[in-house]
C-alpha cells in the first residue's frame, strides 16, 4: 500500500477512532479501575459469586432475560411469518401497531404494566369481579417479564419479517410434495432458513433484557435484578466500587452472549442454514 493511500485511510479512520477512544475505551477503562478501587480490590469482581444477594440478582437477571428471549422468539416468529405471507386490509396498520412499543421508553412501559396488572389495573378489577380476589403481577418479576416482553416482541418481529422475505417457497413446496406434514416442513425447512435472523433477534433481545433499567425502576417493589442492584449499590449504599464492578460483570456477560450469538449466526450463514 502506498504511503499516500495509507495516510488517506488513517485520516478517514481518525474520527471513528477518536469517538471509540473518547466515548467507549476511556470510560470503560475508568469503570474497570473504579471497580477494583474498593476495600476488596480486584476481588470485588468475584462478588457476583461470593455475595449471595449479588448472585441471586445475576441468576434472576439471566433467567428473566432468557425467558423473555424465548417467549419473544416464539410469539414473533409466528406473527412475523403470518404478516409476511398474508396480505389483507389493515395489514400495514397492524404492523405499525405491533412495533409501536419501540417508541416508548422503559418508564412508560412500566407504567403501562401497572395499568394492566397493578393494584388498580385491569387484571385486578377483572379478577376481583370474577373470583373475588385481586390478582396483581405488576410489582413482581412477573410484571417485569410482561414489560420486557412488551418491548422485545417488536424488535424480533421486524427481524423475523426481514428474514422471512428471503425464504424460498419452492423448498417448502418440495417438502410437501414428498409427503412431509406441516410440522416437519416448519422444523426442517422454515426454522433452519430463519435461523440467522432468529439468532440475531434473540441476541439483541437478550442483551436488552439484561441491561434494561427504566421498566425495572418503575416496577421496583419486589424485584431484584442486576440493574436494580447496581442502582442500589450506587445511590443508597454509596458503594461506587461495588456498583462499578457489577456493571463490568453485567457488561461482560452480555458481551459474551452477543459473541456466542455472532458465532452461531456466522456458522448458520456459512452452512447455508
Amino acid at each position: 500500500m502506498m504511503r499516500g493511500e495509507r495516510s488517506r485511510l488513517i485520516l478517514l479512520a481518525m474520527p471513528a477512532g477518536i469517538v471509540l477512544l473518547t466515548f467507549f475505551l476511556a470510560p470503560l477503562a475508568q469503570l474497570v479501575a473504579v471497580g477494583a478501587s474498593g476495600e476488596n480490590g480486584v476481588a470485588a469482581y468475584a462478588s457476583v459469586i461470593t455475595n449471595s444477594r449479588h448472585l441471586a440478582s445475576m441468576v434472576a437477571t439471566v433467567v428473566l432475560a432468557g425467558l423473555v428471549t424465548l417467549s419473544a422468539l416464539a410469539i414473533a416468529s409466528v406473527a412475523g411469518l403470518f404478516l409476511v405471507r398474508h396480505r389483507f386490509p389493515g395489514r400495514n396498520l397492524l404492523v405499525s401497531t405491533l412495533t409501536l412499543p419501540m417508541a416508548f421508553p422503559g418508564v412508560v412501559i412500566g407504567f403501562l404494566v401497572i395499568l394492566l396488572a397493578g393494584r388498580q389495573g385491569l387484571l385486578a378489577a377483572v379478577s376481583s369481579a370474577s373470583i373475588g380476589e385481586q390478582i396483581v403481577l405488576a410489582y413482581s418479576i412477573g410484571g417485569l417479564y410482561l414489560g420486557y416482553l412488551y418491548f422485545s416482541i417488536p424488535r424480533v418481529i421486524l427481524t423475523v419479517m426481514a428474514q422471512a422475505e428471503t425464504l424460498d417457497p419452492a423448498r417448502e413446496e418440495a417438502a410437501r410434495s414428498l409427503g412431509a406434514p406441516t410440522w416437519r416442513v416448519v422444523i426442517d425447512v422454515v426454522l433452519p432458513a430463519l435461523r440467522p435472523g432468529l439468532i440475531s433477534a434473540g441476541s439483541i433481545c437478550f442483551a436488552t433484557a439484561m441491561g434494561a433499567f427504566g421498566t425495572a425502576f418503575t416496577l421496583a417493589t419486589d424485584i431484584d435484578v442486576l440493574p436494580m442492584t447496581i442502582y442500589t449499590e450506587f445511590t443508597l449504599n454509596a458503594n461506587i466500587a461495588s456498583a462499578a464492578s457489577l456493571s463490568v460483570v453485567l457488561g461482560a456477560v452480555t458481551w459474551g452472549a452477543l459473541l456466542i450469538a455472532r458465532r452461531l449466526s456466522d456458522t448458520a450463514v456459512a452452512t447455508g442454514a
